[in-house]
Parts: C-alpha cells; structure tokens; sequence
C-alpha cells in the first residue's frame, strides 16, 4: 500500500475508534503552560491522566474490540515491557476474553503488579529472556502454537487508530492550531497517527519526532529508507526502547515527520522536574521526552504554540533519586568542580570561605588519598552567570580546579581514600541546617582542631543536610577531646553521632 492509501485508511480507522476506545476510558485533558522567557504556550496532552495512566490502552483494545467471537475464545498474546501489556490486560478484562503477556525477565515488578491488577484472572504473564525481542519471539512462538491473536505493540492499523484518537481529543479541544508538535518516538504508532491526525486538521503545523539519544531507530530507518535494527538501545527511556520501528509506522513518519532530534537522558530528567514544578505531575522517562526537546529548544520556539504529548507516568518510585539528580545536570544547573587545595588543618574551611555567597553546594565528595594534596569534587548548583562568579573567585584565590561534571566516578560517587594515611582517625555523622554557609560555620569551629580526611554530602531536598565526615589528628590527646570541641560548636549543626566501632572498622579496613 502506497503511503496516501495507508494514511487515508489510518484516518477511517480513527473515525471507527471514536466509538470504541470510549467504552473503557474517557478523554484525558489538553493543559497548558506559560512561560515568560521566552514568551512561550506548551500544551500538555495529559495521557497520564488515563485509564493506566498511559495512551496504550487506546490502540490494544481499539484492537481487541475488533476480535470475533471465535477469536476471543481462544484468547491473545503480546509483548511488553510495560504499557502495551497493562492496556491488554485491561482489554482482556472488559472484553472477558484471555491475554498471555510475554515481559522480559528485567521487567520491574511493579509493572507486573499492575498488568495483573488490570487483567486480573484473564491474564497469565511470562516472564521470557532479557530484552523485549526475546519476549516478542516467545510470543510470537506462542501465538502460530496454540493460534492466538498477536497483538502488536504499535505496528498494527487498528492500534495505531487507536492511539489516534488522543489526536483526535487534541483537535476536538478547540485549543488549536499549534505552530509545532514534539512527538516522542519509540516503535512509531502513536507519532504515525497523531502526525496524521494533526496534518489533515492543521496543515500548516510543522511536526518534530523525538528520540533517546540512543534509542533513534525511526531516525535510522528514515535514513536507510526502512526499518533497520540498532545493534543497542538505551533503556532509561524505556517506553520508546525499541530496536527496530514498524513497517507501517515507518512508512508515515517517513512521510509526515517533518524533523528529527534527540535528547539526552540529563535532558529528560530536567523535563520530568519541570512537568513537576509547572503541573505537579511525575511522568515516565519517556512521558516527558516531548517536553525535554521543547526546553532543548525553548530560545527558538519564542511567541509560538506548541504542543507535546506526555504519553505516560509509569515509573518506578526508585528511579526518581537518579532523575533528581541528573535533572539538575540536564538543565546545565548542576556542575562539578574538582579544586586543588593543600592537605592540611584547615584549607577546607578556606576553600569554602573563598567561594561566593550566592553558590549553592549540592554534593561533596572528597577522601584523602595524598599526604600534601587533596582534590574535593564539589557539586554547584547555579546559573551560567553565578558559574562565571564561582570560576573567577578560584582564579583570584589561586586555585586549580577542573571541570569534571561527565565524569564516571562522580556520576556514580565513587569516594576513594587510603585509609593507611589517616592519623588517628574518627568519623561522624552531621546533622545541619540546610542553608548557605553552614558547613563553613562547621568547620570554622572545628578546622583547629582536626584535619578532613573525608567528605560524603549531597543534597537531599530536605531542611537539614546529612553528611558522613572523617577528621585526622596529629595525637591521640586531640582525637579523644574531639568530642568536647564537637559540643562547643554546637551552634553551627542540629545533631553529631560517632559511628560505631564496627562500623568505624569498615571504613579504615
């Protein structure tokens, strides 16, 4: 079929889904967000808002609805890491028919929790090899087997129709036109339908496809002139994982996609916060991947409309702390310092006192590993401007210092030490008011005394701060007052513990 037949059938298909997709879930609303620099409208396509707080429960039972009755009988099969899965499953369920769901083994459970709370007793989840094509090959074993009906996550008329009709909701909301879309990308369905969808009803808008900077298989296939595997995905984005695009999703998007980008995983961490902080909502990597390439290009898009799609919000809870910390990092917020400074009582404290008022320090790592020169990796999180303020502060101080933001082992705070060089060592836990210049205050009252041999601090997002601190001293009479000096600097923390003999036998091995 020639890519103006399959268009002109995709959008009949549309048209039939209105009256199906409706029986299970309702509309999920079009928000919008304005900003002010650069003057700038995002509207949001709450698909999180939906039945399985994702759009793929539109495509798999616009899909299943089409079943005969011998068909539902027998009952489908599919493949899914996640979405797709709990839109069968809520399909088989309303359809009263069974749906065996093919997860790759890394599945996280609380994705198998929910396509069981979806499916209930009509679904039966595998769990099958360690990538979604292992999956898929099961299942589709499975399907020829026992003649089942495959149920394709997104190479599939009636999915994609069905993933249509959030184009369709777009359009009926009377909130267009829109002068650009960003339309995330993973196998290609719900791009395929709604650029479709949104040409016929806004010829002039002009629409960009997103990918995961590893993850640009539509791209690729465009090039190629069609569908080809990449030899790896990332999956931190794990809804549009996916290796190979569809022959029919790649047939449109060639088509109709009028721009290709990517963005970073730190770039879609910094959408997810902003999608937090404008509208109070989490969504998923992917979910969020639209808003990124918005941001990625916010200076260009001043004084238009713009529309992005946040297609869903289920994530686990545990990769919230890594999108917390690397949103900073995709915002060009956050960078890390590594500052030479003697080995000696008290060089930390002026280190700190050298910097300016208005640095934020969100992580310190440091352990002593040299007798005369230590190297604190410091975390900042500022502007370009208090950058600018920060790095001429340490050249008027005299001190060198190295960028080392993308970095592994400060990605991964990997804090070594040589416990050997520590002279009569303790080490604390601090408890401290989360504000500027505390630690400064700390150590202004204990730098006499002792010497940091290590530093383990990063910012929670609480009012106090905690951090794990190692001090050094040069007789066995300091270290055992250090307790005494502890309690007259009182007011510069809320609370100190000592670690534990055991513990304390860990760390210096």
């Amino acid at each position: 079929m020639d890519s103006e037949s399959l268009q002109r059938s995709l959008r009949q298909e549309i048209l039939f889904a209105r009256r199906r997709i409706y029986e299970v879930g309702e509309a999920t609303p079009l928000h919008s967000i304005i900003l002010r620099e650069p003057d700038l409208q995002i509207f949001v396509k709450r698909e999180d808002l939906s039945p399985i707080h994702a759009y793929k429960w539109r495509g798999a039972y616009n899909r299943m609805a089409q079943l005969n009755a011998d068909e539902l009988q027998r009952g489908v099969v599919t493949a899914s890491a996640g979405n797709h899965a709990q839109g069968v499953a809520l399909a088989a369920r309303k359809l009263g028919t069974h749906a065996i769901i093919y997860m790759p083994l890394s599945t996280p459970r609380m994705k198998q929790v929910a396509v069981q709370r979806h499916g209930g007793d009509c679904v039966t989840i595998r769990l099958h090899g360690d990538s979604y094509d292992s999956a898929s090959g099961a299942a589709h074993s499975c399907a020829a087997k026992d003649r089942l009906t495959y149920i394709h996550a997104y190479d599939d008329l009636a999915v994609m129709a069905g993933q249509g009709t959030l184009a369709d909701e777009i359009v009926m909301s009377g909130k267009g036109p829109f002068d650009v879309a960003y339309l995330q990308v993973g196998g290609g369905g719900m791009a395929a339908a709604t650029a479709s969808w949104l040409k016929m009803n806004f010829p002039g808008i002009h629409i960009i496809g997103v990918e995961g900077v590893q993850q640009a298989s539509m791209a690729a296939a465009v090039k190629a002139g069609r569908p080809i595997a990449l030899d790896q995905v990332d999956v931190f984005c794990d809804g549009t994982a996916v290796r190979k695009v569809g022959t029919l999703t790649h047939q449109i998007c060639a088509e109709l996609v009028d721009e290709w980008m990517t963005v970073s995983n730190d770039e879609v961490s910094a959408a997810i916060q902003f999608l937090w902080e404008q509208l109070r909502c989490i969504p998923e990597p992917s979910g969020a991947m639209g808003i990124a390439a918005i941001l990625k290009q916010r200076e260009v898009l001043a004084g238009k409309r713009v529309l992005s799609i946040l297609c869903g919000a289920n994530m686990d809870f545990e990769q919230l702390a890594t999108i917390a910390r690397r949103s900073a990092v995709g915002a060009a917020r956050r960078r890390y310092l590594k500052i030479q400074i003697p080995e000696k009582a008290g060089a930390m404290y002026r280190l700190l006192e050298a910097l300016p008022d208005t640095v934020n320090i969100v992580d310190f790592q440091y352990g002593k590993t040299d007798a005369e020169m230590a190297g604190p990796v410091i975390g900042f999180d500022l502007s370009p401007i208090q950058y600018a303020a920060l790095t001429q502060a340490l050249t008027d101080g005299k001190y060198t210092y190295s960028e080392v933001t993308a970095e592994t082992d400060v990605a991964f705070r990997l804090i070594p030490y040589e416990s050997k060089l520590l002279r009569n060592p303790t080490f604390i836990t601090l408890e401290f008011h989360e504000r500027s210049g505390a630690l400064a205050d700390f150590l202004r009252a204990v730098s006499p005394h002792s010497n940091l041999a290590y530093f383990n601090y990063i910012y929670s997002g609480e009012r106090v701060g905690r951090a794990l601190l190692g001090f050094e001293f040069e007789t066995i009479v300091a270290h055992d007052n250090f307790e005494q000096v502890l309690q007259s600097a009182s007011h510069a923390y809320r609370a100190y513990e000592l670690v534990s003999q055991n513990t304390l036998k860990r760390i210096l091995g």
